[in-house]
């Protein structure tokens, strides 16, 4: 007759200390009907100094301890793990000194190398008087001119949805190149031209619109404002009035 299995700690049901199960040869005393407890290292939480301190801590705990009389590995092979742990440890600690101080000498030096390229510069700038034919020989990188802007474009991803209070919409697109305000119209019909009306102009890509009828559907556009004629409409966005 084959012999059953051995009766484990994860057992299902779990083994209770007084069911006769044995670990090692010996049924641990302990007269309560307790489940056994269970270790949880939490290495993986720890950093290495917790780990390391961790380690001496167990190996100090079970040193001479009636209740683990033969440790495995033996408490010298936990000792020397630790040992050679730190040691690298300690050799990791102060490479990163090393590099904090490296890092720092480096900042310092490209502040200085800064300095002097400014004033490199300013040299050149006197000394060409701008000429960018002069300039382009000493291989110093030069402004772009200003290009000019041209018709402004289409206002785009206007996006509209319910204000804070009843009666209220609240608007947002894109930046337009070029655009200094933005025109903001409603309407009840967009389909139809003479329906929108102007709202108050806003000189960012976000504005309020209140004084709206609640329940209404309302669709809002809007166009960029600059130095020339103004831009195209944005396609229409749409939303109920709360």
């Amino acid at each position: 007759m084959a012999n059953p299995e051995p009766l484990r700690y994860d057992s299902i049901p779990p083994v209770l200390y007084n069911s006769g199960a044995c670990w090692d040869g010996f049924v641990p005393a302990n007269p309560k009907n307790t489940t056994m407890a269970k270790i949880a290292l939490g290495l993986g939480k720890l950093k290495p100094e917790a780990k390391i301190q961790l380690a001496k801590d167990i190996k100090t705990g079970m040193t001479a301890n009636a209740n683990t009389p033969t440790p495995n590995p033996p408490l010298a092979t936990i000792g020397t793990l630790t040992t050679t742990a730190e040691t690298k440890l300690t050799g990791v600690n102060a490479l990163e000194e090393q590099l904090q101080a490296a890092r720092l000498d480096l900042a310092n030096a490209l502040i200085a190398l800064d300095a002097g390229l400014t004033q490199e510069a300013a040299y050149v700038q006197d000394v060409t008087g701008g000429d960018a034919v002069k300039i382009a020989t000493t291989n110093m990188p030069m402004r772009r001119p200003n290009e000019p802007i041209g018709p402004l474009g289409q206002v785009l991803a206007l996006a509209v949805k319910a204000g804070v209070n009843a009666g209220e919409l609240k608007a947002n697109w894109k930046k337009l190149r070029g655009a200094a305000s933005y025109e903001v119209q409603v309407s009840v019909d967009p389909f139809t031209p003479m329906t929108w009306r102007g709202v108050a102009p806003s000189s960012k890509i976000r504005t309020v619109i209140d004084g709206l009828t609640s329940g209404a559907k309302m669709w809002v556009r809007v166009r960029g404002i600059g130095s020339g004629d103004p831009g195209p409409w944005s396609d229409p966005a749409t939303m109920i009035v709360p």
